[in-house]
């Protein structure tokens, strides 16, 4: 889908980059680092081949200890370093960093073979279904048959059926005139006409009414629309990418989806598998979703560990991509070290809220006046308090104590002399 140079040097001291990059659906040609390029190629080299380089290229280095990642800079192309224990997520790294924007991360073989189907129906101009559980990446599919199409110069729209209001939504697709309905002060050309001669992305489709259907089944039949109030029906060139994260085939058989719908929209089928079923793509999604969160140029770039990979890949992920992109966020948040460890990854159960746990409660001494408590009473009470888990933690040491409020021992002996009084009031 996207070429790709590697240099002689480059396949060998790392041989399994080049299986990696046909998998995450690059056409790899292997050439000498000082041989002529294409105007806007791109290559992988040595960090010894530098001298070959343009800020587009990408630089590796083998490295004994922590590995690390410097971003394309003032001319500069982006390095990558790392060692043999983290090659396998390096070489996801390398691949998305030279992935361009509509091509999906992927790293799996059967991935690959399903794009590559794909990208031979997005030449065509068939209408498409994407079936797959929430989180396996439809908008991302759909969005690479655009690009792959003859319609990519022309616009995208995305629409989520599920989230059009139910009394709107034949306004808001197929248009409506001016005064058609009550607060239609304007008229409106609807997403089929603002997506004319590019594609209409209809996510969870099996979300709209019923009569509804009956009208998009004519749109899609007859290639042209009947805005709401209007006598005569518009023309348009779009092309339809549906999909849903139901079967429709059983909706069909419960009634809740017009049959004939069901076999116009079911022209080229594409069924995308849990991320558990492609384990190949895990550390490809995991590398777009780390750079995506991070600031690297300013931060660095935080890598996971190869227990940490170990662990994401025997996951099962019910929430599939979005699941993985929690547990990836959460572990940047919450780490401990440099390196996401395998015990910041918190998978399995859903995340429970982060919560500060309360010391012990202590019984507290009646200094509360009896009238109406002023806010200075509180702030002065909270002190007090403070100063006596303060005194419980370090076991009574008053030193230590004056050190962990961050006060003077001059200070905290005046306070207990004033809690003494307070006492024995």
């Amino acid at each position: 889908m996207s070429s790709l140079d590697v240099s002689r040097g480059v396949c060998a001291l790392v041989p399994g980059l080049q299986h990696w990059l046909e998998n995450a659906l690059y056409t790899v040609r292997i050439v000498d680092a000082q041989s002529p390029r294409e105007r806007d190629g791109r290559r992988v080299l040595l960090a010894t081949e530098i001298g070959h380089a343009t800020h587009r290229d990408i630089l590796i280095n083998l490295v004994d200890g922590k590995p690390s990642l410097v971003p394309a800079a003032n001319g500069l192309p982006a390095r990558v370093a790392f060692g043999l224990e983290d090659m396998g997520f390096a070489f996801a790294l390398i691949a998305e960093l030279a992935r361009p924007a509509s091509i999906p991360a992927v790293g799996d073989a059967a991935s690959a073979r399903l794009m590559t189907l794909a990208g031979r129906v997005a030449r065509s101009d068939a209408t498409v279904l994407i079936q797959g559980d929430t989180g396996t990446g439809k908008e991302g599919m759909a969005r690479f048959l655009h690009a792959q199409s003859g319609r990519n110069g022309h616009d995208f729209i995305a629409v989520n059926c599920a989230a059009l209001p139910e009394t709107m939504m034949e306004a808001m697709l197929f248009g409506h005139k001016k005064g058609s309905f009550t607060g239609a002060s304007n008229a409106s050309d609807g997403l089929f006409l603002a997506a004319d001669g590019g594609t209409l992305f209809l996510d969870e489709i099996a979300e709209l009414p019923l009569a509804l259907q009956a009208k998009l089944l004519r749109a899609l039949q007859e290639g042209e629309v009947l805005p709401v109030g209007a006598t005569h029906p518009v023309p348009v060139n779009v092309r339809i990418v549906a999909a849903c994260n139901r079967n429709l085939a059983d909706e069909v058989a419960a009634g809740r989806f017009r049959e004939d719908l069901y076999w116009r929209l079911n022209v080229m089928a594409l069924e995308l598998r849990p991320l558990a079923e492609r384990p190949g793509d895990i550390a490809a999604i995991a590398a777009a979703m780390l750079l995506r969160h991070q600031d690297v140029g300013k931060e660095g770039f935080v890598w996971p560990t190869a227990a940490a990979l170990d662990k994401l890949a025997a996951h099962r992920w019910q929430g599939n991509a979005r699941e993985l992109g929690n547990v990836l966020q959460r572990a940047l948040v919450l780490r401990d070290g440099e390196r996401i460890e395998a015990d910041d990854l918190h998978v399995g159960a859903a995340p429970q809220p982060l919560r500060i746990v309360a010391a012990a409660p202590v019984a507290p001494i009646s200094v509360v006046p009896a009238e109406p408590i002023r806010l200075r009473d509180v702030a002065h009470h909270s002190k007090l308090e403070a100063i006596r888990t303060a005194l419980r933690e370090t076991d009574g040491h008053r030193a230590a104590a004056a050190r962990k409020l961050g006060i003077s021992e001059r200070t905290l002996r005046y306070r207990l002399a004033e809690m003494r009084e307070l006492a024995a009031a």
